[in-house]
């Protein structure tokens, strides 16, 4: 498909209209040509808002749309399952917002699927195409911090802090709602990507915030989903890792990667609260001098940015997941990240449940 355009349908209209759709159509590569919400009325809206030629309220309809290539799905993770294999059995590529499923054996059932039909899944697992974390990943591969000796992350942001805000999926952990699904499914992909896999792990997950008011009639609705979330790893290597998530902390630290090593330190860290994309920066240290920030090279850098940190990153897996296509193959973050991703999830609502340590094992073969 080189230098051909690839006309691809968005499924889901929150993160999806305000991500997807303005980062598609800065691709110079993807057309969007259909947009779905439940509601065929709204669908149509806001194709007539960003020029989108067709509007659908099924994804059966969309992907019955002959024109239509490729579909991302951005709707809530109770939905995905049965999103994506009507997207993969219709034969089409698929780009897929994370958390991936509701539990491993869905997330897999979804990499079968596009594995047997040859069809091109991606994960959106957006940090690994930010230029800090980029430098971070090539730092550390140079050996900047030497053998590891710790990795600390500490995620604390206040978007559910008030309690007043509205109850809604998010707030239901059956339907994939909470910090876990929300934060810790990319800290499980960024952890795995930068430092290596996990062995074994523990959680501990909490509600700080027990019941939310109903949007429609004020009622107060009862919270089951996790809002805060600690992780204590064990990496192959040997080195441990604690994590730290939370999304009701008022005035958070924000977002911070610290890892240690014998011959040195880096930090990668941002305190911008209102944007989980801007603002990050890395520092680094060798032989105990004093942490000093570290220049992200030109080439790295986003060539364009937007007011909404998201976009520009997003445009990057989008690169990703074009070239996948033109290759005839997925390249990380596929599918199978995503599958690892939930794969640690559900052990780590294992381990809260159980209250005690659990193994990783190895996931079947990919091929």
């Amino acid at each position: 498909m080189a230098e051909t355009s690839l006309k691809v349908a968005v499924v889901g209209t929150g993160f999806g209209q305000k991500v997807h759709i303005p980062g598609l159509q800065a691709h110079h590569r993807t057309e969007v040509v259909a947009v779905y919400h439940r509601n065929l009325a709204q669908a149509q809206a806001i194709a007539a808002a960003h020029r989108i030629p067709h509007a659908c309220d099924t994804v059966e309809a969309v992907v019955a749309l002959p024109e239509v290539d490729a579909v991302t799905i951005a709707t809530p993770p109770f939905l995905h399952h049965a999103q994506a294999q009507t997207v993969l059995a219709a034969g089409k590529h698929l780009l897929l917002e994370k958390p991936t499923a509701l539990s491993v054996t869905e997330a897999q059932a979804i990499a079968e699927l596009a594995r047997d039909r040859q069809r091109v899944a991606t994960l959106d697992f957006e940090f690994r195409f930010v230029p800090a974390w980029q430098h971070l990943a090539e730092r550390l591969a140079e050996g900047y911090v030497g053998n590891l000796r710790f990795v600390n992350i500490t995620w604390t942001v206040p978007g559910r802090a008030d309690p007043s805000r509205a109850w809604n999926w998010y707030a239901r952990q059956d339907q994939g709602g909470g910090a876990l699904g929300a934060f810790a499914s990319h800290s499980f992909d960024y952890i795995t990507w930068l430092f290596g896999p996990i062995q074994r792990l523990c959680a501990r997950l909490s509600t700080a915030i027990p019941h939310r008011p109903d949007p429609a009639t004020g009622e107060l609705k009862p919270v089951d989903a996790d809002d805060t979330c600690s992780l204590m790893l064990d990496l192959a290597n040997g080195a441990p890792c604690q994590v730290a998530i939370s999304s009701v902390t008022y005035a958070g630290r924000g977002h911070w990667v610290e890892a240690y090593g014998d011959r040195g330190t880096l930090v990668l860290g941002s305190d911008n609260l209102s944007d989980y994309v801007h603002g990050f920066k890395l520092w680094g240290s060798q032989g105990g001098a004093p942490l000093a920030e570290i220049p992200i090279p030109d080439r790295l850098q986003f060539p364009t940015t937007y007011s909404d940190g998201r976009i520009a990153p997003f445009v990057r897996v989008v690169n990703h997941w074009v070239s996948d296509i033109d290759r005839g193959f997925a390249t990380a973050p596929s599918i199978w990240d995503g599958v690892r991703s939930q794969q640690l999830m559900d052990l780590a609502h294992a381990s809260h449940r159980q209250n005690t340590w659990v193994e990783v094992s190895p996931l079947p073969d990919q091929v």
